[in-house]
């Protein structure tokens, strides 16, 4: 064990945040840590870091335990370049490097005891510079820049300058080279192009330290970790595993709690229904019987009804028409930014119906693309051309589509002013935004705020050709799931650009890459994108793909499985309506029964009968008879209905 998390609580007032978290980190173990924007996570971060302190619960490192945190903003000052900051990390090596240096030079000169006394000194620093593996330290500078995207060009920029997505990057290089027992990461995939990210995969699955990671990168942490703890609803759930595996088992899970709460309301229900029942009949066995059911309820550990997953954000897009079957042409389309030549030559053709997915390293003119197609810049050649009926709809990451002075509702308003009130209100509550919500300033919000009312202007466009510039940005998993599932069911053609792999594999057709200057097509999602490439690779090196026999003997396996499956719903489903039906006759002998027992009641006090005695013998031998077969029915309606 590396750290342990034990019984954490956290409040802000009145609002709890966390509530008895605990969780283990073993050593180089890589965990996973999520839940919904707001959860906690960040602020669990600070309480292990110290920052913060616990309500109760503790936060405990291993003995002589060296911790590492990515914030997810850094605030990088001073006059030191790139190159020179993450340089910085080795600064004791670079030292005992200079010391060998003067020790080689002053040896030439020394003589007796004062060469010995060098000698001993020469061997001491070379030894800790070896441990310190200062001979590939330079290296490591290097590959550790180059990993995390930094150009050449980008190594002499000071850092005082540098974007907040840069200086993070620059925390993160300073962080790995640190080499800490373990890492917390708060989305350190965020500003990285996808080679980046690959990158990082690769250095983060090698690391020999632990690493806590707080990631909305879903692919990401599939390829890394196998443990995910999760925070929701302020308490704390452990799962063996991939994110991929976390999300199988977290469905099952609350299957299962759903299962058993409804299973046990019925249960409930049923037991109401057969005492109301019992104590209809009026005969003091019966009567006995409902009061013992009572009880028995009473003792009941009743299930609390389970916390429903508040996916909250509603996204629905439909077209208002169809469009044309060619959608975007691109003819020989080129840009440049002085020396700089992002593409040239360009043509391209999205089909209705499509959903294209763009990618590419930082700096290729991903974002540029888009913006020359939605008009708002100017290519340097080449021409643009919607096809027939084709209306745009746009959402911009650096959100710059807003008027910063309007509140949410004037913001909606102003863009649809055929909309009432209530219809306004009811759009922004479909997107979190309830009460007087809807009376902030758009400068007032968060990114997260931002992008999801791009999404609901989105929404309202009724657009059949949507351009989306990283949509995924500033979204929760939740959030991502949900318009995953709105892109999916849509009936319009999509255009995009994202980081988010596994956004792109849930819903792209076809994967663009843009690389050199020019534009690389791809069928199917981002699987398939590397699977392309695999296959291109494996040509080159002469071997074979297995064939698809193991998928036709499953397939063969699913269809017998699936055959018995029916098979035995259906003759449940049977065993089940000869069930009802059983009691349903039981129900009407029953009814029969107290008919008739009260008929003969009535007819052994009349006078014509009441003082014939071989009549009232014989009704009393029919009510005995008839009692006898009510009871029988009862009790087996007990038993059919227990």
């Amino acid at each position: 064990m590396i750290l342990s998390v034990s019984h954490i609580s956290k409040s802000f007032g009145d609002n709890s945040v966390l509530s008895d978290v605990t969780f283990l980190v073993n050593d180089r173990e890589k965990v996973a840590l999520i839940g919904r924007n707001g959860a906690g996570k960040s602020t669990l971060f600070r309480i292990i870091t110290g920052e913060l302190s616990a309500d109760e619960g503790s936060a405990t490192l291993a003995k002589d335990t060296r911790l590492g945190y990515l914030a997810q903003h850094q605030d990088l000052t001073g006059d030191l370049s790139v190159y020179e900051e993450v340089r910085s990390v080795k600064a004791h090596v670079w030292a005992m490097e200079t010391r060998m240096r003067e020790l080689e030079e002053a040896m030439k000169h020394a003589a007796g005891d004062e060469l010995d006394s060098m000698y001993r000194e020469y061997g001491s620093v070379s030894h800790a510079y070896e441990q310190a593996n200062g001979y590939a330290a330079g290296s490591e500078v290097l590959g550790v820049l180059r990993g995390l995207g930094f150009d050449e060009s980008d190594w002499d920029k000071q850092t005082s300058v540098l974007s907040g997505g840069q200086k993070t990057r620059v925390a993160l290089a300073k962080l790995l080279l640190e080499n800490p027992d373990i890492l917390l990461l708060d989305e350190p995939t965020n500003h990285l192009d996808l080679n980046s990210v690959a990158w990082l995969e690769t250095f983060l699955s090698n690391y020999k330290g632990a690493v806590l990671i707080v990631s909305h990168d879903r692919y990401f942490l599939n390829k890394i970790v196998t443990k995910v703890v999760e925070i929701d609803h302020t308490k704390s759930m452990v799962f063996e595993g991939n994110y991929d595996q976390f999300a199988e088992k977290k469905a099952m899970i609350r299957e299962a709690e759903y299962k058993a709460y409804e299973k046990q309301q019925a249960e409930i229900r049923h037991q109401e229904e057969v005492i109301a029942k019992l104590r209809s009949f009026g005969r003091e066995k019966q009567i006995k019987r409902a009061e013992s059911r009572v009880k028995m309820l009473e003792k009941m550990d009743r299930l609390e009804r389970p916390v429903s997953e508040e996916r909250g954000m509603y996204l629905h897009l439909t077209p208002r028409m169809e469009s044309g079957n060619d959608v975007l042409i691109l003819s020989g389309l080129g840009k440049s930014y002085g020396s700089q030549n992002l593409f040239q030559g360009l043509d391209l053709l999205i089909k209705k119906g499509e959903k294209v997915a763009l990618l590419g390293d930082n700096g290729t003119g991903k974002t540029t693309l888009l913006k020359i197609v939605r008009g708002l810049t100017e290519p340097d050649s080449g021409s643009v051309r919607f096809g027939a009926k084709v209306c745009v709809g746009y959402y911009d990451q650096e959100q710059q589509n807003f008027n910063e002075n309007n509140t949410l509702f004037d913001e909606i308003s102003d863009a649809y002013p055929g909309m009432s009130n209530t219809e306004i209100r009811n759009t922004l509550a479909a997107f979190c935004f309830t009460g007087d919500d809807v009376y902030q300033t758009i400068s007032s919000l968060s990114g997260g705020e931002r992008g999801r009312l791009s999404l609901a202007k989105l929404m309202l466009s009724e657009a059949n050709f949507l351009l989306l510039d990283e949509p995924t940005n500033h979204l929760d998993i939740i959030g991502r799931e949900i318009l995953e599932d709105a892109i999916r069911a849509y009936k319009g053609t999509v255009f995009y650009v994202s980081h988010d792999r596994y956004f792109v594999n849930r819903t792209a057709t076809r994967v663009l890459e843009l690389t050199r200057s020019t534009i690389l097509s791809y069928d199917g999602n981002y699987d398939d994108y590397l699977n392309f490439r695999d296959r291109k690779e494996a040509a080159a090196f002469g071997t074979t793909e297995q064939t698809a026999s193991p998928k036709s003997s499953a397939s063969v396996a699913e269809v017998t499985e699936a055959k018995l499956d029916w098979r035995e719903q259906k003759e449940a489903q049977a065993q089940e309506r000869k069930r009802l039906n059983r009691i349903a006759s039981l129900e009407k002998t029953i009814e029969s029964c107290e008919a008739r027992i009260a008929e003969i009641d009535k007819l052994m006090a009349s006078p014509e009968v009441c003082t014939n005695s071989f009549r009232l013998n014989e009704l009393g031998d029919e009510r005995e008879k008839v009692e006898e077969t009510m009871l029988e029915a009862m009790t087996e309606w007990e038993e059919l209905t227990g």
